[in-house]
């Protein structure tokens, strides 16, 4: 459904992981946040300047995951997960506490982070939520890759299509419309790699908490998890839960259709900078009054017992 206000949660709830490039363990703490606040990162292993915007205009690396930074140097990398989940439970504003500098990886997905959103109340803020609303088409084409949006009602939609070499994950395709749409098998996607890549991965200082726990490794034309996908598109599917994780980035919820060829973070944080630029192809807008109805469940929520 279509939120006329602003939400929050109504109570902390508690996160521990190994960062997946890191591989510390790292803890987070989900605060409930204030009217227009947005999502704010917290360092609570650091005294001052320890604040971080989740803002595209903040994000400074994009390589293998979304690494935001404040003016002090103070980073906090791989939010991509997280601002998904949040992007799917329909949370506007949080403070988020973290005691490292990485979003720890979980399982690769945003599971776990959505099952505990889910299983918590939720609190309707006193400002109206403002939706973007694109008006006129945008697209940015980077050499083989390339990243559209057209207008599309009031509905957030995207269609990706990958383009690999490799026979299983190949030319892998799926189009979401996050209004309509059950999004379990977007939340559940892990993230994934080559398995000829994890050396040179590992040699640019990244992947050091990569296991086959927390993401989807395949080789040749064999997928070296035990119990293999947990569904068909489960590539795909989690390059669009990083897009909407990313688009979160942009401060507001997108009413748009996406298309996105080979794209990723760096790919998603150009595009909104070209799209904030063009500011003829879209329209802030906040609902009126009116009851929308309410769409069935797109969610299997499952209870998860975490610390708070």
């Amino acid at each position: 459904m279509l939120y006329i206000y602003q939400q929050t949660i109504a109570e902390p709830i508690s996160f521990e992981g190994i960062g997946l490039h890191t591989g510390v363990k790292t803890k987070v703490t989900i605060l409930p946040g204030i009217d227009n606040q947005g999502i704010v990162f917290k360092r609570v292993d650091l005294k001052k300047n320890n604040f971080v915007k989740a803002d595209y205009r903040n994000v400074v690396s994009a390589k293998l995951c979304t690494k935001i930074q404040n003016e002090s140097n103070v980073s906090v990398s791989t939010v991509e997960h997280l601002l998904a989940a949040l992007y799917m439970a329909e949370i506007d504003n949080a403070v988020i506490e973290i005691d490292n500098e990485e979003v720890p990886i979980m399982d690769g997905s945003a599971k776990d982070f959505l099952d505990a959103l889910n299983n918590i109340e939720i609190k309707k803020l006193n400002s109206k939520r403002v939706y973007l609303k694109i008006i006129n088409d945008i697209k940015l084409v980077d050499g083989e890759r390339s990243i559209s949006i057209e207008p599309n009602g009031t509905d957030f939609e995207v269609f990706f299509q990958l383009n690999y070499k490799n026979k299983i994950i190949s030319n892998q395709k799926n189009q979401i419309n996050f209004q309509a749409d059950s999004l379990n098998e977007i939340s559940e996607a892990r993230t994934f790699c080559l398995y000829e890549d994890i050396e040179k991965i590992k040699k640019i200082g990244l992947a050091k908490g990569g296991s086959l726990s927390n993401a989807v490794v395949v080789q040749n034309e064999k997928v070296l998890n035990e119990g293999g996908l947990r569904n068909d598109k489960e590539f795909v599917n989690h390059k669009i839960l990083d897009l909407a994780g990313d688009f979160l980035l942009s401060g507001y919820r997108v009413m748009g259709k996406v298309k996105c060829h080979q794209g990723g973070h760096e790919l998603t944080n150009m595009f909104l900078k070209k799209l904030f630029k063009e500011q003829l192809s879209y329209s802030q807008l906040e609902l009126k009054e009116i009851t929308i109805p309410e769409k069935e469940n797109r969610y299997q929520t499952a209870k998860l017992a975490v610390s708070a």
